[in-house]
């Protein structure tokens, strides 16, 4: 049995872009077919930014790109998915 993919949304915070961006941008790259939507908006004072992604993906998808955003230092992740496909 085939898990369903379900639509869904990841919100990160970049804390550190001058160290982070690059790795950040890789990462969604190699995943760029699980990616509806993607929205970045860099702060305009310090070095923060946040990006929004609407994903259409499976649990375990999810979560194998969470996992490795969650791993690169200064970037902080949440997600979710919704109940019915």
């Amino acid at each position: 049995m085939t898990a369903e993919k379900r639509l869904g949304f990841v919100g990160i915070i970049i804390e550190d872009r001058t160290n982070s961006a690059s790795l950040v941008n890789e990462l969604l790259s190699k995943h760029a077919d699980l990616i509806l939507a993607r929205t970045g908006i860099p702060r305009a004072k310090g070095h923060t930014s946040v990006i929004t992604l609407v994903v259409d993906c499976t649990t375990d998808e999810l979560g194998q790109l969470t996992g490795r955003l969650g791993a690169i230092n200064g970037v902080q992740i949440k997600s979710g998915l919704a109940k019915n496909g």
